[in-house]
Protein backbone atom coordinates (compact mmCIF):
# COMPACT_ATOMS: atom_id res chain seq x y z
CA UNK A 1 0.00 0.00 0.00
CA UNK A 2 0.97 3.35 -1.02
CA UNK A 3 1.79 5.61 2.10
CA UNK A 4 0.41 8.51 0.02
CA UNK A 5 -3.20 9.62 1.13
CA UNK A 6 -5.50 12.08 0.30
CA UNK A 7 -5.98 13.26 3.79
CA UNK A 8 -4.26 12.46 7.20
CA UNK A 9 -5.68 13.16 10.28
CA UNK A 10 -3.17 13.42 13.29
CA UNK A 11 -5.57 12.58 16.32
CA UNK A 12 -8.16 10.32 16.91
CA UNK A 13 -10.35 12.25 19.65
CA UNK A 14 -14.05 13.05 18.58
CA UNK A 15 -12.65 15.91 15.87
CA UNK A 16 -10.07 13.07 14.34
CA UNK A 17 -12.02 10.49 14.27
CA UNK A 18 -14.88 11.90 12.88
CA UNK A 19 -12.71 13.70 9.90
CA UNK A 20 -11.01 10.25 9.24
CA UNK A 21 -14.25 8.63 9.16
CA UNK A 22 -16.12 11.28 7.12
CA UNK A 23 -13.38 11.15 4.65
CA UNK A 24 -13.82 7.96 4.00
CA UNK A 25 -17.36 8.18 3.36
CA UNK A 26 -16.96 11.25 0.80
CA UNK A 27 -14.26 8.98 -1.41
CA UNK A 28 -11.18 9.40 0.05
CA UNK A 29 -8.28 7.55 1.10
CA UNK A 30 -7.51 8.29 4.69
CA UNK A 31 -5.45 7.49 7.59
CA UNK A 32 -5.48 8.45 10.78
CA UNK A 33 -2.17 8.95 13.29
CA UNK A 34 -3.31 7.75 16.97
CA UNK A 35 -0.40 7.70 19.68
CA UNK A 36 -2.47 6.49 22.95
CA UNK A 37 -1.56 2.84 23.67
CA UNK A 38 -3.30 0.27 25.68
CA UNK A 39 -2.68 -0.42 29.94
CA UNK A 40 -0.39 -3.30 28.71
CA UNK A 41 1.20 -1.45 25.52
CA UNK A 42 0.26 -3.75 23.10
CA UNK A 43 -2.03 -1.76 21.19
CA UNK A 44 -3.19 1.43 19.78
CA UNK A 45 -6.52 3.38 21.49
CA UNK A 46 -8.69 5.45 19.62
CA UNK A 47 -11.59 8.23 21.04
CA UNK A 48 -8.53 10.42 22.77
CA UNK A 49 -9.16 12.10 25.70
CA UNK A 50 -13.15 12.24 25.53
CA UNK A 51 -13.81 8.51 25.53
CA UNK A 52 -11.05 7.54 27.60
CA UNK A 53 -10.75 10.01 30.40
CA UNK A 54 -12.88 12.53 29.94
CA UNK A 55 -16.23 12.98 28.70
CA UNK A 56 -17.54 9.49 28.66
CA UNK A 57 -15.69 8.09 31.98
CA UNK A 58 -16.81 10.65 33.89
CA UNK A 59 -20.64 10.81 32.82
CA UNK A 60 -20.24 6.66 34.21
CA UNK A 61 -19.20 7.76 37.16
CA UNK A 62 -21.24 10.96 37.57
CA UNK A 63 -24.46 8.79 37.12
CA UNK A 64 -23.44 6.18 39.49
CA UNK A 65 -22.71 8.77 42.10
CA UNK A 66 -26.41 10.06 41.63
CA UNK A 67 -27.57 7.29 41.73
CA UNK A 68 -26.16 6.12 44.95
CA UNK A 69 -27.04 9.45 46.47
CA UNK A 70 -30.55 9.04 45.53
CA UNK A 71 -31.14 5.74 47.05
CA UNK A 72 -29.30 7.08 50.60
CA UNK A 73 -31.19 10.89 50.42
CA UNK A 74 -34.05 11.30 48.40
CA UNK A 75 -35.65 7.79 47.89
CA UNK A 76 -37.53 7.50 50.96
CA UNK A 77 -39.56 11.12 50.86
CA UNK A 78 -40.83 9.05 47.53
CA UNK A 79 -41.88 5.94 49.61
CA UNK A 80 -39.22 4.08 48.42
CA UNK A 81 -37.22 2.33 51.62
CA UNK A 82 -33.70 1.10 50.98
CA UNK A 83 -31.35 0.06 54.07
CA UNK A 84 -27.95 0.66 54.18
CA UNK A 85 -27.16 1.00 50.52
CA UNK A 86 -23.27 0.92 49.85
CA UNK A 87 -20.82 1.94 46.88
CA UNK A 88 -18.60 -0.56 45.45
CA UNK A 89 -15.48 1.74 43.96
CA UNK A 90 -14.16 -1.25 42.24
CA UNK A 91 -17.21 -2.42 40.51
CA UNK A 92 -17.85 0.99 39.71
CA UNK A 93 -14.50 1.55 38.57
CA UNK A 94 -14.88 -1.50 36.36
CA UNK A 95 -18.23 -0.79 34.60
CA UNK A 96 -16.33 2.61 33.81
CA UNK A 97 -13.87 0.82 32.15
CA UNK A 98 -16.24 -1.67 30.79
CA UNK A 99 -18.31 1.51 28.76
CA UNK A 100 -14.82 3.54 27.59
CA UNK A 101 -13.72 -0.12 25.86
CA UNK A 102 -17.07 -0.86 24.43
CA UNK A 103 -16.94 2.98 22.44
CA UNK A 104 -13.11 2.66 21.69
CA UNK A 105 -13.45 -0.63 19.78
CA UNK A 106 -16.48 0.94 17.96
CA UNK A 107 -14.28 3.23 16.86
CA UNK A 108 -12.19 0.31 15.73
CA UNK A 109 -14.93 -1.06 13.86
CA UNK A 110 -16.28 2.40 12.01
CA UNK A 111 -12.21 2.78 10.95
CA UNK A 112 -12.65 -1.00 9.39
CA UNK A 113 -15.79 -0.51 7.76
CA UNK A 114 -15.57 2.58 6.44
CA UNK A 115 -11.90 1.97 5.39
CA UNK A 116 -9.70 4.16 7.75
CA UNK A 117 -6.40 3.19 7.73
CA UNK A 118 -5.20 3.51 11.44
CA UNK A 119 -1.60 4.67 12.11
CA UNK A 120 0.03 3.84 15.67
CA UNK A 121 2.41 6.69 16.62
CA UNK A 122 3.32 10.25 17.43
CA UNK A 123 2.43 12.87 14.22
CA UNK A 124 4.63 15.35 13.53
CA UNK A 125 3.68 18.12 10.47
CA UNK A 126 6.47 18.61 8.26
CA UNK A 127 7.08 20.54 5.17
CA UNK A 128 4.81 20.28 2.42
CA UNK A 129 2.03 18.17 3.89
CA UNK A 130 4.03 15.49 5.26
CA UNK A 131 3.70 13.89 8.45
CA UNK A 132 6.38 11.66 10.22
CA UNK A 133 5.10 9.60 12.52
CA UNK A 134 7.36 7.66 15.69
CA UNK A 135 6.39 4.41 16.69
CA UNK A 136 6.31 3.26 20.12
CA UNK A 137 10.23 1.57 19.08
CA UNK A 138 11.03 5.11 18.44
CA UNK A 139 11.18 4.40 14.63
CA UNK A 140 9.96 7.07 12.27
CA UNK A 141 8.80 7.12 9.19
CA UNK A 142 7.34 9.65 6.92
CA UNK A 143 3.66 9.65 5.06
CA UNK A 144 2.51 12.17 2.18
CA UNK A 145 -0.82 13.71 2.02
CA UNK A 146 -2.87 15.87 -0.31
CA UNK A 147 -4.56 17.53 3.42
CA UNK A 148 -3.55 17.00 6.60
CA UNK A 149 -5.62 17.85 9.38
CA UNK A 150 -4.64 18.64 13.46
CA UNK A 151 -7.00 17.34 15.79
CA UNK A 152 -4.52 16.80 18.82
CA UNK A 153 -6.26 18.12 21.53
CA UNK A 154 -5.39 19.00 24.94
CA UNK A 155 -4.26 17.92 28.43
CA UNK A 156 -4.75 19.15 31.80
CA UNK A 157 -3.02 22.41 32.66
CA UNK A 158 -0.60 22.01 35.87
CA UNK A 159 0.28 25.00 38.33
CA UNK A 160 3.55 25.61 40.01
CA UNK A 161 1.73 26.02 43.67
CA UNK A 162 0.61 22.50 43.16
CA UNK A 163 2.77 20.07 41.39
CA UNK A 164 1.20 16.65 40.91
CA UNK A 165 2.11 13.89 43.61
CA UNK A 166 1.24 10.52 42.50
CA UNK A 167 -1.35 9.30 44.64
CA UNK A 168 -2.21 12.76 46.47
CA UNK A 169 -2.35 15.60 43.99
CA UNK A 170 -4.05 14.39 40.89
CA UNK A 171 -5.52 16.17 37.69
CA UNK A 172 -9.30 15.33 36.08
CA UNK A 173 -7.53 12.19 34.94
CA UNK A 174 -6.32 10.87 38.04
CA UNK A 175 -9.85 12.13 39.76
CA UNK A 176 -11.10 9.61 37.74
CA UNK A 177 -9.04 6.74 39.23
CA UNK A 178 -9.14 6.84 43.49
CA UNK A 179 -9.64 3.55 44.49
CA UNK A 180 -11.36 4.86 47.71
CA UNK A 181 -13.67 7.72 48.67
CA UNK A 182 -11.47 10.34 50.52
CA UNK A 183 -13.11 11.54 53.84
CA UNK A 184 -11.75 15.02 52.64
CA UNK A 185 -11.45 15.85 49.03
CA UNK A 186 -9.98 19.69 47.84
CA UNK A 187 -10.34 20.74 44.67
CA UNK A 188 -8.32 24.04 42.68
CA UNK A 189 -10.92 25.32 40.28
CA UNK A 190 -14.95 25.43 40.69
CA UNK A 191 -15.34 24.91 36.92
CA UNK A 192 -16.84 22.90 34.48
CA UNK A 193 -14.37 19.89 35.11
CA UNK A 194 -14.03 20.92 39.02
CA UNK A 195 -17.83 20.82 40.03
CA UNK A 196 -18.52 17.44 38.14
CA UNK A 197 -15.46 15.95 39.71
CA UNK A 198 -16.54 17.43 42.76
CA UNK A 199 -19.96 16.40 42.93
CA UNK A 200 -18.98 12.52 42.03
CA UNK A 201 -16.75 12.09 45.45
CA UNK A 202 -19.11 14.96 47.34
CA UNK A 203 -22.27 12.00 46.41
CA UNK A 204 -20.06 8.97 47.39
CA UNK A 205 -19.14 10.87 50.68
CA UNK A 206 -16.44 12.69 50.43
CA UNK A 207 -16.27 16.32 52.13
CA UNK A 208 -15.36 18.69 49.07
CA UNK A 209 -14.19 21.79 49.07
CA UNK A 210 -13.55 23.98 46.21
CA UNK A 211 -10.39 26.99 45.70
CA UNK A 212 -11.83 29.31 42.57
CA UNK A 213 -9.42 32.04 42.57
CA UNK A 214 -12.31 34.14 40.53
CA UNK A 215 -14.88 36.27 42.76
CA UNK A 216 -17.14 35.39 40.20
CA UNK A 217 -19.09 31.30 39.89
CA UNK A 218 -19.10 30.50 36.29
CA UNK A 219 -18.88 33.84 34.41
CA UNK A 220 -19.44 31.86 31.22
CA UNK A 221 -22.79 31.02 32.29
CA UNK A 222 -25.88 33.52 32.71
CA UNK A 223 -25.63 34.62 35.65
CA UNK A 224 -29.08 33.95 36.86
CA UNK A 225 -28.97 30.34 36.22
CA UNK A 226 -25.19 30.37 37.49
CA UNK A 227 -26.63 31.95 40.98
CA UNK A 228 -29.33 29.12 40.94
CA UNK A 229 -27.04 25.96 40.50
CA UNK A 230 -24.93 27.53 43.04
CA UNK A 231 -27.97 27.75 45.88
CA UNK A 232 -28.25 24.08 44.71
CA UNK A 233 -24.55 22.82 44.66
CA UNK A 234 -24.59 24.40 48.61
CA UNK A 235 -27.14 22.44 49.56
CA UNK A 236 -25.42 19.51 48.22
CA UNK A 237 -22.31 19.85 50.45
CA UNK A 238 -19.81 21.70 48.20
CA UNK A 239 -18.00 24.42 50.05
CA UNK A 240 -17.42 26.67 47.13
CA UNK A 241 -14.59 29.35 48.06
CA UNK A 242 -14.35 31.67 45.36
CA UNK A 243 -11.20 34.73 45.47
CA UNK A 244 -9.49 31.50 46.73
CA UNK A 245 -6.23 31.69 45.10
CA UNK A 246 -3.98 28.59 46.14
CA UNK A 247 -0.80 29.81 46.83
CA UNK A 248 1.50 26.19 47.82
CA UNK A 249 0.78 22.51 48.61
CA UNK A 250 3.17 20.13 50.51
CA UNK A 251 2.49 16.73 51.34
CA UNK A 252 3.12 15.01 54.70
CA UNK A 253 1.98 12.63 56.72
CA UNK A 254 -0.12 11.28 54.10
CA UNK A 255 -2.47 14.01 53.96
CA UNK A 256 -2.01 17.11 51.45
CA UNK A 257 -1.38 20.62 52.97
CA UNK A 258 -2.92 23.54 50.98
CA UNK A 259 -2.14 27.12 51.54
CA UNK A 260 -4.23 29.66 50.07
CA UNK A 261 -5.24 33.40 50.05
CA UNK A 262 -8.61 35.01 50.24
CA UNK A 263 -9.88 38.07 51.25
CA UNK A 264 -9.43 37.15 55.20
CA UNK A 265 -5.53 37.04 53.92
CA UNK A 266 -3.65 33.56 54.49
CA UNK A 267 -5.22 30.21 54.82
CA UNK A 268 -4.54 26.57 55.23
CA UNK A 269 -6.56 23.59 54.88
CA UNK A 270 -5.88 19.51 55.26
CA UNK A 271 -7.12 17.04 52.49
CA UNK A 272 -6.62 13.60 52.00
CA UNK A 273 -6.92 13.88 48.01
CA UNK A 274 -6.22 17.54 45.91
CA UNK A 275 -7.72 17.46 42.47
CA UNK A 276 -6.19 20.47 39.94
CA UNK A 277 -8.72 21.55 37.42
CA UNK A 278 -7.81 24.90 36.43
CA UNK A 279 -8.22 24.13 32.90
CA UNK A 280 -6.46 22.54 29.71
CA UNK A 281 -3.86 23.74 27.26
CA UNK A 282 -3.58 22.68 23.40
CA UNK A 283 -1.96 19.36 22.82
CA UNK A 284 0.70 21.37 20.43
CA UNK A 285 4.29 20.65 22.16
CA UNK A 286 6.52 19.02 19.52
CA UNK A 287 4.03 18.80 16.58
CA UNK A 288 5.80 21.34 14.12
CA UNK A 289 8.79 21.51 12.69
CA UNK A 290 9.63 24.84 11.98
CA UNK A 291 9.48 25.05 8.30
CA UNK A 292 5.95 23.09 8.23
CA UNK A 293 4.28 26.78 7.70
CA UNK A 294 2.17 26.64 10.84
CA UNK A 295 1.59 28.97 12.99
CA UNK A 296 1.14 29.31 16.70
CA UNK A 297 0.02 31.82 18.97
CA UNK A 298 1.42 32.63 22.98
CA UNK A 299 -0.66 30.12 24.18
CA UNK A 300 0.50 27.58 21.86
CA UNK A 301 -3.04 27.66 20.03
CA UNK A 302 -3.09 27.02 16.18
CA UNK A 303 -3.91 29.81 14.37
CA UNK A 304 -6.80 29.05 11.60
CA UNK A 305 -9.00 31.14 10.05
CA UNK A 306 -13.34 30.47 9.75
CA UNK A 307 -12.91 27.14 8.31
CA UNK A 308 -10.11 25.67 10.41
CA UNK A 309 -7.28 26.43 7.56
CA UNK A 310 -4.20 27.25 8.92
CA UNK A 311 -1.34 29.24 7.46
CA UNK A 312 -0.05 26.13 5.61
CA UNK A 313 -1.90 25.23 2.55
CA UNK A 314 -3.99 21.77 2.79
CA UNK A 315 -3.23 21.62 6.55
CA UNK A 316 -6.12 22.30 8.70
CA UNK A 317 -6.50 22.15 12.41
CA UNK A 318 -9.73 21.39 14.63
CA UNK A 319 -10.93 21.12 18.08
CA UNK A 320 -9.09 21.78 21.23
CA UNK A 321 -6.06 23.10 19.39
CA UNK A 322 -7.62 26.00 17.92
CA UNK A 323 -9.71 28.96 19.02
CA UNK A 324 -12.97 28.24 20.66
CA UNK A 325 -14.73 26.51 23.06
CA UNK A 326 -13.07 23.00 23.78
CA UNK A 327 -16.33 21.34 23.31
CA UNK A 328 -15.84 17.39 21.70
CA UNK A 329 -18.92 19.11 19.60
CA UNK A 330 -17.49 21.82 18.28
CA UNK A 331 -14.45 19.30 17.49
CA UNK A 332 -16.16 16.99 15.00
CA UNK A 333 -18.31 19.40 13.46
CA UNK A 334 -15.25 21.23 12.76
CA UNK A 335 -13.91 18.05 11.32
CA UNK A 336 -17.24 17.31 9.26
CA UNK A 337 -16.78 20.96 7.65
CA UNK A 338 -13.09 20.72 6.87
CA UNK A 339 -13.71 17.14 5.06
CA UNK A 340 -16.28 18.49 3.43
CA UNK A 341 -14.92 21.68 2.49
CA UNK A 342 -11.48 19.15 0.65
CA UNK A 343 -14.29 17.23 -1.04
CA UNK A 344 -15.04 20.85 -2.72
CA UNK A 345 -18.08 21.22 -0.52
CA UNK A 346 -18.89 24.95 1.25
CA UNK A 347 -20.29 24.19 4.31
CA UNK A 348 -19.25 26.37 7.85
CA UNK A 349 -20.07 25.94 11.46
CA UNK A 350 -22.19 28.16 13.41
CA UNK A 351 -20.32 29.53 16.43
CA UNK A 352 -23.04 31.09 17.67
CA UNK A 353 -25.40 27.61 17.94
CA UNK A 354 -22.57 25.67 19.95
CA UNK A 355 -24.25 24.02 22.79
CA UNK A 356 -22.26 23.91 26.88
CA UNK A 357 -22.90 21.99 29.27
CA UNK A 358 -21.75 21.05 33.02
CA UNK A 359 -23.48 17.42 33.87
CA UNK A 360 -23.60 18.10 37.55
CA UNK A 361 -27.45 18.09 38.97
CA UNK A 362 -28.95 20.09 38.88
CA UNK A 363 -27.04 20.10 35.04
CA UNK A 364 -26.20 23.69 33.77
CA UNK A 365 -26.92 24.34 29.81
CA UNK A 366 -26.50 26.75 27.39
CA UNK A 367 -26.15 28.49 23.92
CA UNK A 368 -26.26 31.49 22.41
CA UNK A 369 -25.45 35.09 25.06
CA UNK A 370 -26.09 35.63 28.27
CA UNK A 371 -27.93 38.46 29.20
CA UNK A 372 -24.61 40.23 31.08
CA UNK A 373 -22.95 39.75 27.31
CA UNK A 374 -25.85 41.58 25.97
CA UNK A 375 -26.02 44.25 28.40
CA UNK A 376 -22.09 44.99 27.72
CA UNK A 377 -22.86 45.09 24.09
CA UNK A 378 -25.82 47.48 24.60
CA UNK A 379 -28.14 45.42 22.82
CA UNK A 380 -31.75 45.86 23.44
CA UNK A 381 -32.96 42.42 24.60
CA UNK A 382 -36.18 41.00 26.49
CA UNK A 383 -36.27 37.68 29.03
CA UNK A 384 -38.84 34.99 29.48
CA UNK A 385 -38.44 32.63 32.22
CA UNK A 386 -39.84 29.94 33.96
CA UNK A 387 -38.90 27.82 37.09
CA UNK A 388 -38.98 23.62 37.10
CA UNK A 389 -40.78 24.16 40.56
CA UNK A 390 -44.33 25.17 38.24
CA UNK A 391 -43.26 22.15 36.00
CA UNK A 392 -45.59 18.81 37.34
CA UNK A 393 -43.17 17.05 35.30
CA UNK A 394 -40.43 17.79 37.18
CA UNK A 395 -42.20 17.93 40.77
CA UNK A 396 -43.34 14.08 39.37
CA UNK A 397 -39.38 13.51 39.12
CA UNK A 398 -38.65 15.02 42.46
CA UNK A 399 -35.77 17.07 40.81
CA UNK A 400 -38.23 20.34 40.81
CA UNK A 401 -34.82 22.89 40.74
CA UNK A 402 -33.71 25.53 38.35
CA UNK A 403 -35.12 27.32 35.33
CA UNK A 404 -35.79 28.14 31.42
CA UNK A 405 -34.30 31.54 30.43
CA UNK A 406 -34.85 32.58 27.07
CA UNK A 407 -33.38 35.55 25.69
CA UNK A 408 -34.38 37.52 22.86
CA UNK A 409 -33.54 40.34 20.38
CA UNK A 410 -36.43 43.85 21.94
CA UNK A 411 -37.54 44.16 18.20
CA UNK A 412 -37.20 41.33 16.04
CA UNK A 413 -38.25 38.57 18.56
CA UNK A 414 -35.05 36.62 17.25
CA UNK A 415 -33.68 33.92 20.48
CA UNK A 416 -30.30 35.33 21.46
CA UNK A 417 -29.88 33.13 24.34
CA UNK A 418 -31.28 30.24 25.57
CA UNK A 419 -30.17 28.81 29.52
CA UNK A 420 -31.33 26.27 31.67
CA UNK A 421 -30.51 25.05 35.29
CA UNK A 422 -32.25 21.88 35.89
CA UNK A 423 -33.67 18.26 35.36
CA UNK A 424 -31.88 17.10 31.85
CA UNK A 425 -30.45 20.69 31.00
CA UNK A 426 -28.03 18.72 28.30
CA UNK A 427 -31.02 17.63 26.21
CA UNK A 428 -33.29 20.53 26.90
CA UNK A 429 -30.66 22.90 25.56
CA UNK A 430 -30.96 20.59 22.52
CA UNK A 431 -34.09 22.37 21.29
CA UNK A 432 -32.45 25.91 21.71
CA UNK A 433 -29.73 24.98 19.53
CA UNK A 434 -32.52 24.12 16.89
CA UNK A 435 -34.60 27.33 17.34
CA UNK A 436 -31.11 29.14 16.79
CA UNK A 437 -29.77 27.29 14.01
CA UNK A 438 -33.06 27.78 12.32
CA UNK A 439 -33.44 31.53 13.24
CA UNK A 440 -36.73 31.17 15.57
CA UNK A 441 -38.16 33.77 17.26
CA UNK A 442 -39.26 33.24 20.97
CA UNK A 443 -42.61 33.82 19.89
CA UNK A 444 -42.27 30.61 17.13
CA UNK A 445 -41.33 28.60 20.32
CA UNK A 446 -44.73 30.19 21.96
CA UNK A 447 -46.70 29.15 18.85
CA UNK A 448 -45.25 25.27 19.17
CA UNK A 449 -47.56 22.47 21.10
CA UNK A 450 -45.35 20.66 23.68
CA UNK A 451 -46.16 17.53 25.02
CA UNK A 452 -48.19 17.47 28.66
CA UNK A 453 -46.83 16.67 31.12
CA UNK A 454 -42.82 16.93 30.13
CA UNK A 455 -40.10 19.13 31.44
CA UNK A 456 -39.73 20.61 27.97
CA UNK A 457 -43.38 22.32 28.77
CA UNK A 458 -40.82 24.58 30.47
CA UNK A 459 -39.19 26.29 27.45
CA UNK A 460 -43.00 26.84 25.97
CA UNK A 461 -43.55 28.83 29.43
CA UNK A 462 -40.22 30.68 29.15
CA UNK A 463 -40.85 31.68 25.22
CA UNK A 464 -44.71 32.84 26.42
CA UNK A 465 -42.75 34.93 29.31
CA UNK A 466 -40.96 36.55 26.68
CA UNK A 467 -43.35 37.72 25.25
CA UNK A 468 -47.44 38.12 26.08
CA UNK A 469 -46.81 35.81 29.34
CA UNK A 470 -46.61 32.31 30.79
CA UNK A 471 -49.37 30.63 31.71
CA UNK A 472 -48.46 28.43 34.52
CA UNK A 473 -46.65 31.03 36.42
CA UNK A 474 -47.65 34.78 37.84
CA UNK A 475 -45.95 36.93 35.35
CA UNK A 476 -44.87 40.47 36.01
CA UNK A 477 -47.05 43.56 35.61
CA UNK A 478 -46.20 45.80 32.65
CA UNK A 479 -45.74 48.83 32.95
CA UNK A 480 -48.04 51.20 31.09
Amino acid sequence: MSDKYDVIVIGAGPGGYVAAIKGAQLGLKVACVENWTSKDGKQQVLGGTCLNVGCIPSKALLEISHKYEEANHHFAEQGIEVKDASINIGKMMERKENIVKQLTGGIAQLFKANGVTPIHGRGRVLANRQVEVTDNDGKTKTYEADNVIIATGSNPIEIPPAPLTEGYIVDSEGALEFDKVPKRLGVIGAGIIGLELGSVWARLGAEVTMLEALDTFLPAVDQQCAKEALKQFKKQGLDIKLKARVTGTSVKRNLVNVTYEDAKGEQEQKFDKLIVCVGRRPNTDNLLAADSGVNLDERGFIFVDDNCQTDAPGVWAIGDVVRGPMLAHKASEEGIMVLERIAGHKPQVNYDAIPNVIYTHPEVAWVGKTEEQLKAEGEAYKVGTFPFAANGRAMAANSAMGLVKIIADEKTDRILGFHVTGPQASEIVAQGVIAMEFGSSAEDLALTCFAHPTLSESVHEAALAAGSGAIHVANKRKKK
